[in-house]
């Protein structure tokens, strides 16, 4: 189905094409300079002390994991109301997912004190996934790590340049992962990074990004190497310097980007704080936010009355989808028993609305119109 008002709009233009046409033509497309390039950015723009290129934020949350000695025996604290790869991480290293419940529909992101109600003997680490780019209560989750010695993890792919207290997302735990999926922020098709202010964590990365190897094929072809060791069981999670090239052309843009989004999430929540029935997440943040998605959440009816909202919505016209289907209730969790009353209630009533630079003010009408329309 063609939709007038698309969910998604692709940030792309001459630039993007241009880079990966010159990086093609440069005669080196693998992991090299482009990345290095990159990995400078993100160090200067997020003012944090190391960056490492990767192939997915699956990779990235991976190697954070493993970077922070996870594994066989140890618990992690995580939010359900994820995509599946902030859990999927935790098996991966071999350690035990254990699901927090959020705040409510108000405030999405992992509560507070439901981690500290969930920590055991054997809780090694903290999981926070930043919602729609909307930060966590990092205060009270860095007070609670600090006081069990527990690891934090920030989940950031929503969040490029999003703040938290004049901090950047992905600065304030103990490493982040970034996505460069193809409806991210910064988008690539594929392409995450990892980032830490903790050296021996950053080498370790580099490491693994890499079959463990001392150096990479760039440097060896550049003349700065000749030989390798392989110090760790690393992993090929390398990103090539075409995706990198586009990266950076994606970054150059964000600023200006994300200070569209912004007033284009005020005129939703104009709106939609007049239509009864409606939650607006995070409709009280004052904090600088990448916003990139637009969650809202029924107030009544079940998951059906969602799915049916949402049918009505499409035949007008205008794409929605949802953020996102619980994790604990997938089959492959179903072993990891979990209460979770809120999330349970807003994985089955949010819809994520149509969110880019590019909508127009009287686009956000109409699709705040329709939604009334169809409520009513």
């Amino acid at each position: 189905m063609a939709y007038s008002i698309p969910l998604f709009n692709l940030n792309f233009d001459e630039r993007e094409a241009l880079a990966a046409y010159d990086t093609i033509q440069s005669g080196w497309i693998s992991t090299g300079p482009k990345n290095e390039e990159l990995e400078k950015m993100f160090v200067d723009m997020w003012h944090v002390g190391y960056a490492v290129s990767v192939t997915n934020c699956t990779a990235a949350l991976h190697i954070c994991c493993i970077v922070c000695d996870l594994g066989p025996g140890d618990e992690v604290l995580v939010p359900s109301l994820t995509f599946a790869a902030s859990v999927n991480c935790i098996r991966y290293a071999g350690a035990t997912p254990v699901f927090c419940d959020i705040i409510g529909p108000e405030h999405i992101n992992i509560d507070p004190k439901e981690i500290e109600k969930k920590i055991t003997h054997k809780t090694k680490a903290i999981v926070v996934v930043h919602m729609a780019g909307f930060p966590a209560q990092m205060d009270e989750i860095m007070a609670i790590s600090r006081k069990h010695n527990l690891k934090v993890i920030e989940d950031a792919c929503h969040g490029p340049l999003s703040e938290y207290k004049d901090r950047k997302l992905g600065t304030i735990g103990d490493c982040a992962a970034f996505s460069f999926f193809s409806n991210k922020n910064i988008s690539t098709g594929e392409g995450g990074m990892f980032i830490t202010n903790n050296e021996e964590m950053a080498k370790k990365a580099r490491l693994l990004r890499s079959h463990g190897m001392t150096t990479m094929s760039y440097q060896r072809a550049s003349g700065h190497a000749t030989t390798y060791d392989i110090l760790e069981l690393g992993y090929n999670y390398r990103m090539d310097d075409i995706r990198a090239a586009i990266a950076i052309e994606q970054l150059k843009k964000l600023p200006t980007d994300l200070e569209t989004r912004i007033k284009v999430r005020q005129r939703y929540v104009e709106n939609l704080s007049k239509v009864k029935g409606v939650v607006v997440p995070f409709a009280d943040n004052k904090e600088f936010v990448s916003n990139y998605i637009m969650p809202v959440v029924l107030a009544e009816g079940d998951a059906s009355y969602r799915d049916a909202i949402r049918d009505k919505i499409h035949v007008a016209g205008i794409q929605t989808s949802v953020h996102y289907p619980a994790v604990h209730r997938f089959s492959i969790y179903k072993g990891f028993c979990a209460e979770l009353p809120q999330t349970d209630f807003v994985t089955d009533h949010e819809i994520t609305l149509p969110m880019y630079a590019a909508l127009t003010m009287d686009q956000v009408d109409s699709v705040c119109s329709v939604l009334e329309s169809v409520i009513k």
